[in-house]
């Protein structure tokens, strides 16, 4: 290696310095501690930590709260991310068109996503009240008898994803319109020449280029969907008969419910594992309908 090019190198490590520290102090450190809680057992309070080896994995994957509360996390994942895409290009697409006061719904349906997860699902907590919410008011002009939307196990998952769905498909709506901008008009002119409908245009020309776009927001969405805690926080806790308790909530509960700081600490392991499986299985799919289209 000459002289000029291990100056260089330094330079260039120093450059990415800013960077670097932060990752390593908030990010890399924390994580090498995590994997060390996961070996021992610590109860949060007492400064003993007794190394136990790999008895807190066998516990959990032994535990057969954690099979529900992974089985309600791949539900919740497929729940809200496939809806929010969808659901976000149709009102891009509806958006696209001419109408009077676009502006208006554009901002009306943005306006969830800038508004703290807690104060929403406050809000919905009295919408899905039983007697005077109005959820039931709704179902009760249609002729159908109400939900205990929050009491049920079988609807309560549905009730906290509609609230998901609900927060986030104006964010997802926002990047689609932007990526439809950019869609070249040429092309859409040539498939107009061509003789292609609208169904086609979109098919063969419009999502093959907002692909990129669709495999960001499956993966931002993806972990959003990881990291929900709040709307499960205020409108079930878990609950009921842990129908709604995700692996994150699971953490939550054993770490300062239960004060089992090391079995907490496997399902956080557990939780970073499957978010690098779902990103890495994400991009595959994504690469292999690029290359389809």
């Amino acid at each position: 290696m000459t002289k000029n090019s291990l100056i260089n190198d330094t330079k260039a490590l120093l450059f990415t310095l800013p960077a670097v520290i932060p990752l390593l102090l908030f990010w890399f450190i924390p994580l090498g501690y995590i994997i060390y809680l996961s070996f021992v057992e610590w109860d949060f309070m007492n400064p003993v930590k007794t190394f136990v080896g790999l008895d807190n994995y066998r516990n959990l994957f032994t535990n057969p709260q954690f099979y529900q509360a992974l089985r309600v996390t791949i539900l919740f994942c497929l729940g809200s991310v496939l809806p929010i895409v969808v659901i976000g290009l149709a009102l891009a697409l509806l958006f696209q068109q001419k109408m009077k006061g676009t502006a208006i719904f554009q901002t009306l349906m943005f306006s969830p996503w800038v508004t703290p997860t807690v104060a929403i699902s406050i809000v919905w907590s009295w919408i899905y009240e039983p007697e005077i919410g109005l959820a039931n008011l709704m179902l009760n002009w249609f002729g159908k008898d109400p939900i205990l939307w929050l009491q049920d196990p079988h609807w309560a998952l549905v009730a906290v994803l509609i609230v998901t769905i609900w927060k986030s498909a104006g964010w997802s709506m926002i990047f689609y319109m932007v990526a439809i901008r950019n869609v070249p008009p040429d092309l859409l002119e040539a498939a107009d020449l061509d003789g292609a409908n609208y169904w086609r245009k979109f098919k063969h020309v419009t999502l093959p280029l907002i692909s990129p776009t669709t495999f960001f927001l499956i993966i931002v969405q993806l972990i959003q969907a990881l990291q929900a805690y709040d709307q499960i926080n205020v409108l079930t806790q878990g609950g009921p008969a842990g129908s709604t308790r995700t692996l994150l909530y699971l953490y939550y509960q054993s770490a300062f419910t239960s004060y089992q700081i090391g079995e907490a600490s496997t399902v956080a392991i557990t939780l970073i594992f499957g978010c690098i499986v779902l990103s890495g299985a994400s991009f595959f799919v994504s690469r292999k309908m690029v290359h389809y289209n």
